[in-house]
C-alpha cells in the first residue's frame, strides 16, 4: 500500500549542498501528490538539526556534505531521531562503503545518477520501511554483512513461503516486485514481512536477511 492510498503524506527533508540541484529536487518532490517537502539543509549539521526539529518521515542525505559528511550526519539521526529514516544519495558504490551506511542506520542508498521517477520510487519504500538497495549490490552487501563464516545449518522458525518472501529481499526486489513474483497482492508481501520481522525479533529487511543467512536458512548468491 503507497502513503497516497493510506491517505498519509510522506514528509521528506532534502540534505544537499547544491542549492540549485536542492530547490529543483524539492519542486519535484513537493508537486507528489503522497509527498511534502518539509525542510531543506545545505549543510550535515543543519541536517541534523533540522531532521531533530522536524521529524521528517524521509531524509534524503547526499553523501559529500560539508561541515558535516553525510555518514555522520546519518549515524547521528538515527540516533536522535527515531522514526527519521534516511536514503543516502552517493557517487559511491564500493561494497565497504555502502555497508558502512548502512550500519549507520541508513535504510538504503542509490547512486546519483538514479532518475527523478526512482528517486520519487524509493523514498515511498523507504518511507513504507523496505531497505532501499540497487538489486546488482544488494546480495553482496547483505552476504559482507552476514559474515564471511555462516554458522551454519540450524532450525527455523519461517514458513516456506516466508523464506521464499525472505530470498527475494535478498535480491533486492521491493514488495511490489515480490508481490508479482509470487503472484500475490503487496499487503500479503506486507504480512508475510511482519511475521518474519516478529519470529527473528528484527526491525528491517537487512537485519533479517543477515539472521537467516547466519544461520545458513539463505546461502549468498
Amino acid at each position: 500500500m503507497s502513503a497516497l492510498d493510506s491517505g498519509k503524506v510522506i514528509n521528506v527533508l532534502l540534505a544537499e549542498d547544491h542549492a540549485v540541484v536542492r530547490e529543483a529536487t524539492a519542486e519535484v518532490v513537493d508537486h507528489q501528490p503522497d509527498m511534502r517537502v518539509v525542510g531543506q539543509a545545505g549543510t550535515g549539521e543543519e541536517a541534523v538539526a533540522l531532521a531533530k526539529a522536524l521529524r521528517p518521515d524521509v531524509v534524503v542525505m547526499d553523501i559529500a556534505m560539508p561541515r558535516l559528511n553525510g555518514l555522520e550526519a546519518t549515524r547521528r539521526i538515527t540516533a536522535e531521531c527515531p522514526g527519521c529514516r534516511v536514503l543516502v544519495l552517493t557517487a559511491r558504490e564500493e561494497e565497504r562503503y555502502v555497508v558502512q551506511l548502512l550500519q549507520a542506520g541508513a535504510m538504503g542508498y542509490l547512486p546519483k545518477t538514479v532518475g527523478l521517477d526512482e528517486l520519487l520510487e524509493a523514498i515511498r519504500a523507504v518511507a513504507q520501511g523496505e531497505s532501499v538497495l540497487p538489486p546488482a549490490v544488494a546480495a553482496v552487501v547483505v552476504r559482507h554483512l552476514a559474515g564471511e563464516e555462516l554458522t551454519g545449518e540450524e532450525p527455523r522458525p519461517l514458513t516456506d513461503r516466508e523464506l521464499e518472501v525472505l530470498r527475494l529481499a535478498a535480491e533486492g526486489l521491493t514488495n511490489y516486485d515480490i508481490a508479482q513474483r509470487l503472484y500475490i497482492s503487496v499487503r500479503t508481501v506486507e504480512a508475510h514481512l511482519t511475521h518474519i520481522y516478529n519470529k527473528l525479533g528484527v526491525s528491517s529487511r537487512t537485519e533479517a536477511v543477515v539472521h537467516a543467512m547466519r544461520r545458513g536458512w539463505i546461502r549468498p548468491e
